[in-house]
C-alpha cells in the first residue's frame, strides 16, 4: 500500500510537471532564438546606415562591417554593383537576389539563418546580410532545459519523500486496523485500535472496536445463558437420580443410574463448553469406522423396537480421521436423532462408512421425506420446525477434522448426510473416552 501511494503521487506530480516544464522548455528555446535573430538585425542595421549611398566613404563602411564582425555573427554587404563588404568573393544566395528587390527576410541556409536588409541607394539596392550560425540560434537553451529538469527532480524527490511520509502514516493505520481484524478473526476479542490516520481510517478504528465488543458481549451472553441452563438441569437430575434409587428391582435401578451418570456427563461437558469454547472444540483422533459400529449398536436397541431395520457398513481396517470420538459420536447421535425424530416408524435407516481413497465419508441416510432444501446445515434452520442444531453439530465435528458436510438425497430415498473427512495413515487414533460411553436413547422404548 506504501508503495502505491507513493506511485500514486510521483505520476500525479510528474503529469503537472509536464504540463509546465514542457512548454518552459520551448519556450526557453524560442526565446533564444529570437534574441540570437534581434542581435542579427541590430547588426545589419548599424551597418545599413554607411550602405546606402548615403556617404562616399567606403572605409567607414569597411569600418563599421569590421566592427559588428567582431562578435559571433558575421555581416555583410552585397553592393549594387556586385562587389562584397565584409566576405570578398562570397556569391550572393538565392535570398540575398530576392532582398535585392527591397524585400526584407529570414532564410535559414546550411548551417543557420541569414538576416537580410535591402538599402535601396542612387545606384541601386544594397542587401546587408547578418549570418546567425545555429550555436548562437540555441545558445543557453541547454542550461535552460538542465535548470528545469533540476527544478523538476528537486519537486519528484520532495514529493517521493512527502508521499512516503504519508503513506507510512496511512499505512501504519491500516496495518494496525489489519493486525486487530486478524486477531478478532483469531478469538482475541479483547483485542482493539487505537484510531489514527486519516478520518476515514479512523472511523473504521472505532467501528472496528464497537464491532469487537459487540461480538464479546454477545458471545459473553451466549455462554452466560447456556451455562445457566446447563446448571438449572442439575435439579431435574438430581430429582431423576433420587426417583432412581428408589426403584426395587437391583439390576433396573443399576441400569437407571448408569443412564443417569451418562447425563450428568453430558450437562458437565455442557458447562465446561460454555465456560471454554477451546476446550469444546478440542480436536483428536479416532477410528470412524469403530465409532461408527458402536453407535449403531446403541441404536439398534430402539431402531428394533420401532420397527426400523438398520444397516451397517463400515471396514474392518481402520479409518483414522482428525477428530475425537466423543465429537464424532456426539455428531452421528444428532444425526441419527433427527432419523428418529422426523421419519415415522418403522423407517429404515443405514450408517455407512466409506474409506477407499484418502477421504473418510461417514453417512447417515434414511428411507423419509428426505430434506426440503440442502442448506440446512446450518444453526437456527432447520426444514422440520426444529433448532437445526444437530446438522450444525455434525458440521462443527467435519470441519474440525478438516473436512464439510455434505447433504444429498439417499439412494434409500430419503435424505443422505455425509461427514467427509480427510483420511489419517499415521498415529494411532485417541480419544478422551469411548464413543460407546457416550449419553444416548434408553436401550427401552422411551
Amino acid at each position: 500500500m506504501r508503495r502505491l501511494l507513493i506511485l500514486y503521487g510521483l505520476a500525479m506530480t510528474s503529469a503537472v510537471l509536464l504540463a509546465f516544464l514542457v512548454p518552459l522548455g520551448l519556450l526557453a528555446r524560442t526565446l533564444a532564438h529570437d534574441r540570437a535573430l534581434d542581435a542579427a538585425r541590430q547588426d545589419a542595421q548599424s551597418v545599413a546606415v554607411f550602405a546606402g549611398g548615403a556617404t562616399e566613404d567606403a572605409a567607414r563602411l569597411e569600418a563599421a562591417v569590421l566592427a559588428v564582425n567582431e562578435g559571433p555573427l558575421t555581416t555583410a554587404v552585397f553592393l549594387p554593383d556586385g562587389s562584397v563588404v565584409g566576405e570578398p568573393g562570397t556569391a550572393p544566395s538565392d535570398a540575398v537576389e530576392l532582398a535585392a528587390t527591397g524585400r526584407a527576410l529570414s532564410a535559414h541556409t546550411a548551417g543557420g539563418v541569414e538576416v537580410l536588409l535591402p538599402v535601396a541607394g542612387p545606384e541601386g539596392v544594397a542587401v546587408v546580410r547578418t549570418f546567425v550560425p545555429d550555436e548562437v540560434l540555441t545558445e543557453g537553451v541547454a542550461r535552460s532545459w538542465a535548470v528545469l529538469a533540476g527544478v523538476g527532480a528537486v519537486l519528484l524527490a520532495g514529493t517521493a519523500l512527502a508521499g512516503h511520509r504519508i503513506a507510512s502514516r496511512i499505512s501504519r493505520s491500516v496495518d494496525d486496523l489489519a493486525e486487530v481484524a486478524d486477531r478478532l478473526g483469531s478469538g482475541d476479542l479483547n483485542a482493539r485500535v487505537e484510531p489514527s490516520g486519516p478520518p476515514e481510517v479512523a472511523s473504521v478504528g472505532r467501528v472496528l472496536n464497537g464491532l469487537g465488543a459487540r461480538v464479546a458481549g454477545l458471545i459473553a451472553d451466549e455462554r452466560e445463558l447456556v451455562a445457566d441452563l446447563s446448571h438449572r438441569l442439575r435439579t431435574p437430575v438430581t430429582a431423576l437420580r433420587l426417583d432412581v434409587e428408589m426403584l426395587g428391582d437391583a439390576a433396573e435401578r443399576e441400569r437407571m443410574t448408569e443412564h443417569v451418570d451418562h447425563l450428568v456427563l453430558a450437562v458437565d461437558d455442557v458447562v465446561r463448553a460454555a465456560r471454554n469454547p477451546a476446550h469444546a472444540r478440542a480436536v483428536g483422533r479416532c477410528d470412524a469406522a469403530a465409532v461408527v459400529r458402536e453407535r449403531a449398536a446403541f441404536w439398534a436397541v430402539l431402531a428394533a423396537e420401532q420397527g426400523r431395520d438398520l444397516l451397517v457398513e463400515a471396514p474392518d481396517r481402520p479409518a483414522v480421521v482428525g477428530v475425537g470420538a466423543d465429537a464424532l459420536g456426539a455428531a452421528l447421535d444428532a444425526l441419527v436423532d433427527n432419523v428418529f425424530g422426523h421419519t415415522p416408524d418403522g423407517t429404515a435407516f443405514a450408517l455407512l462408512v466409506d474409506a477407499d481413497g484418502e477421504t473418510v465419508s461417514v453417512v447417515v441416510e434414511d428411507a423419509g421425506p428426505g430434506l426440503a432444501s440442502t442448506s440446512l446445515a446450518e444453526r437456527g434452520r432447520s426444514g422440520a420446525g426444529s433448532t437445526g442444531i444437530g446438522l450444525d453439530v455434525a458440521r462443527r465435528a467435519a470441519e474440525d477434522a478438516g473436512g464439510r458436510l455434505v447433504l444429498a438425497a439417499a439412494a434409500m430415498g430419503g435424505a443422505r448426510v455425509a461427514l467427509e473427512m480427510p483420511r489419517i495413515t499415521t498415529g494411532r487414533p485417541s480419544s478422551t473416552r469411548s464413543a460407546s460411553a457416550r449419553p444416548g436413547p434408553p436401550s427401552e422404548t422411551p
